[in-house]
């Protein structure tokens, strides 16, 4: 395997990031120094980034449908809970995909795949990802179509998004609004709703380009096949 992909695949950085990292002195194979971009890693190889020793597992995709209360991370220095958590019986080294907030549940993906991991979090790739929010007031054409033109959120301007008002609870003065965008900054689903006046009350992400939670309950996760992986990939290309 090249050695751009062989340090992606075990998550140092992507391919173009592995080659910086390579020119710049600090990738060592065998207890030499590699300078060579084109270099195949053998299976006896011995690669080391800035001095730690790189293991290259075969690749591996789970989908976890996410509790509220958990952070997207592999480990916290508070002590709060993490997904990895939840996904004991794992053997390989895997890490969330992007994250979803602390108190946002649903589909989050995770993967020991640096590059697949780029791919799907990199802001020019647009993979669609659903959510569905219970917020605060009523939803309707007017206050949601700036959303739809792609909305500022801290002076960054949003690419456009994609509603549908699922419920309309006047007594109670809250909506449930499905929202799909291909974006994935922090707490951008929360922003964008704040910003046309209709905090979140409540947020899960249902689906992630075709991948949706059916038949995995809450807390539960499996992992992905070959052609959902494959799928995935084609939509961030595409």
């Amino acid at each position: 395997m090249r050695i751009n992909k062989y340090l992606a695949h075990a998550g140092v950085a992507s391919r173009r990031k592995a080659e910086e990292l390579i020119l710049a002195g600090k990738v060592v194979v065998n207890n030499v120094p590699m300078t060579n971009l084109g270099y195949q890693v053998s299976s006896g190889d011995v690669v080391e980034v800035n001095g730690v020793a790189v293991y290259n597992e075969e690749p591996v995709y789970y989908l976890l449908n996410k509790p509220r209360g958990y952070i997207s991370s592999v480990s916290d220095d508070k002590g709060r809970q993490t997904v990895m958590d939840l996904m004991p019986q794992v053997k390989e080294r895997i890490y969330p995909v992007g994250r979803l907030d602390w108190d946002t549940s649903g589909l989050l993906l995770l993967t020991n795949d640096g590059e697949f991991t780029n791919l799907m979090t990199h802001p020019r790739h647009g993979v669609d990802k659903v959510y569905i929010a219970k917020v605060e007031g009523q939803a309707n054409k007017e206050n949601l179509r700036p959303l739809t033109l792609g909305i500022k959120i801290d002076g960054k301007k949003m690419s456009p998004a994609r509603y549908e008002i699922i419920k309309q609870d006047k007594v109670k003065n809250h909506s449930i609004v499905s929202l799909t965008i291909h974006e994935g900054q922090n707490h951008q689903v929360k922003n964008m709703f704040a910003a046309v006046g209709l905090p979140v009350q409540k947020l899960s992400r249902v689906q992630y380009g075709t991948l949706v939670l059916d038949g995995v309950p809450t807390g539960q996760y499996r992992r992905l096949n070959k052609k959902e992986v494959s799928q995935l990939i084609n939509a961030a290309q595409a």
